[in-house]
């Protein structure tokens, strides 16, 4: 062998062998013990360290039902606002007031209803006779807030539909906070009040006079009617609604007043237990007496003088007349003998709203003064004032300005009549869609309701139903 040859094998086997010494794997080289001439020595990569940090935690367990990420919350609910800012009314619906009207029982409007046709006492003009289109128009403008001087008050803030559109409280708050010098007025059969004017004191010749006068009152909701129209122009949809009622967009006061006469005029209350007992027969049915209890019936009989009573009748029907009992016209009912702080209508008189819902318009009078229906009974069995324009029909020897009747009304009496005015509560008229806001859907309130009742349903959905 060539000595350099020798010389270059030694020094390659002395390398490999300080390489395995210094190796911290045994099998990092490749063995040389056969230290043959010539062999290429080939090291392979150090395996890896094993990892001394701690484990990672397993990832959370995912949502059921969806990703692994539990998900956000809800935006939360904002009203829905037209362009001028205010209110944005709901009009995916309309209604059928002309069929609502139309099936009033026969009777009601039937020349022998035993009560007086209410025909006879219609104050609908010829030329404003209610149509779907009106009548939903009016019913928006009746709801809207737009009416006021600062966005506060509707027409509906002060006749209130579970209440019979009247009040609860004695004198309603006006826009600026003020108070209406009289208790609001029913608006239960409106259209059925003979003369045809409004208001207690009958300051209104028609309904259509009546409704603008809140609106531009002082303390009520203090507008201007050429501000109104100007207000509304500004919405979104007042002037295809005015379209539709009208045939073209003008909006303008005499419609406005036309409008809001139309959906009053469409208040008629004909569902309580007092019409279930007419539709299911006549008065010696026992159909008829079959519907009322036996107290009921006898404040009926009573009130409108059939037989049946070991009195005669009290006379209620010869004021409150129809079977939407209604006034025929302004009466001094007695209640104070000087009326000089409140003339009404003058010398005393003043309108009275029909007795339909009153169980849930109180209070009475148009000062409000009773409470319940059980003090206004009381007040006419005893307490009625002589005045010297006192109707006759509450005097004991039927005069003008007579001595004032005492009924001598036993408790059971009493309680009877309370009973019958309790039976002409209409809960379907009082909750009838056709009469609601067209704004609440669209409030944050009407939004959390909707959501509220649906997921209520869900509850009540059995498993797998539908």
């Amino acid at each position: 062998m060539n000595t350099s040859r020798f010389i270059l094998a030694v020094v390659l086997v002395a390398a490999v062998t300080a390489c395995r010494e210094d190796s911290d794997d045994p099998i990092a080289a490749v063995d040389t013990a056969s230290g043959t001439e010539g062999t290429e020595v080939v090291q392979e990569p150090a395996s890896e360290q094993p990892d001394e940090s701690p484990p990672a935690e397993a990832p959370p367990p995912p949502v059921e039902g969806g990703g692994d990420e539990t998900p956000p919350p809800p935006p939360p609910l904002e009203a829905k606002l037209d362009i001028d800012g205010l209110p944005l009314p709901d009009l995916s619906s309309s209604h059928d007031y002309e069929a609502y009207l139309a099936a009033q029982p026969k009777y009601y409007t039937r020349i022998s209803s035993p009560f007086g046709n209410v025909d006879s006492q219609n104050n609908t003009p010829f030329d404003n006779r209610v149509t779907n289109a009106g009548a939903n128009l009016g019913r928006v403008i009746f709801y809207d807030v737009r009416l006021s001087a600062n966005n506060s008050v509707a027409c509906a803030s002060c006749h209130i539909q579970k209440h019979g559109f009247t009040d609860p409280k004695t004198f309603s708050d006006g826009f600026d906070g003020g108070k209406t010098g009289r208790h609001s007025m029913s608006l239960s059969n409106a259209a059925y009040y003979r003369n045809g004017k409004f208001f207690w004191d009958e300051r209104a010749d028609t309904l259509e006079d009546q409704v603008l006068m809140p609106i531009q009152d002082e303390v009520e909701m203090g507008m201007n009617l050429f501000d109104l129209e100007v207000k509304m122009g500004e919405t979104s949809y007042y002037a295809e609604l005015f379209n539709e009622a009208f045939g073209d967009e003008a909006i303008t006061s005499e419609r406005i007043s036309r409008a809001l006469a139309q959906f009053i005029r469409t208040m008629v209350t004909y569902e309580s237990k007092y019409d279930q007992a007419f539709t299911a027969g006549e008065w010696d049915d026992p159909n008829f007496e079959a519907v009322f209890s036996e107290q009921e019936m006898l404040g009926l009989k009573l009130f409108s003088g059939f037989p049946g009573t070991e009195r005669d009748s009290l006379g209620c029907i010869a004021c409150h007349q129809t079977s939407a009992h209604t006034m025929d016209q302004a009466h001094v009912n007695g209640l104070d003998a000087d009326t000089s702080s409140d003339q009404g209508a003058g010398n005393g008189f003043f309108k009275s709203p029909s007795l339909r819902n009153i169980a849930v318009g109180a209070p009475y009078m148009h000062d409000g003064r009773f409470a319940t229906l059980m003090e206004v009974v009381e007040f006419y069995n005893s307490g009625i004032e002589r005045h010297r324009n006192l109707s006759p029909d509450l005097t004991s020897n039927g005069q003008t300005g007579g001595t004032p009747i005492r009924m001598s009304l036993s408790q059971e009496e009493k309680e009877a009549l309370v009973a019958f005015m309790e039976a002409l509560t209409d809960e379907n008229f009082l909750a009838n869609p056709i009469y609601s806001d067209p704004f609440f859907p669209n409030t944050v309130e009407g939004q959390l309701q909707a959501q509220q009742a649906e997921e209520q349903a869900s509850e009540d959905t059995p498993e797998g139903g539908k």
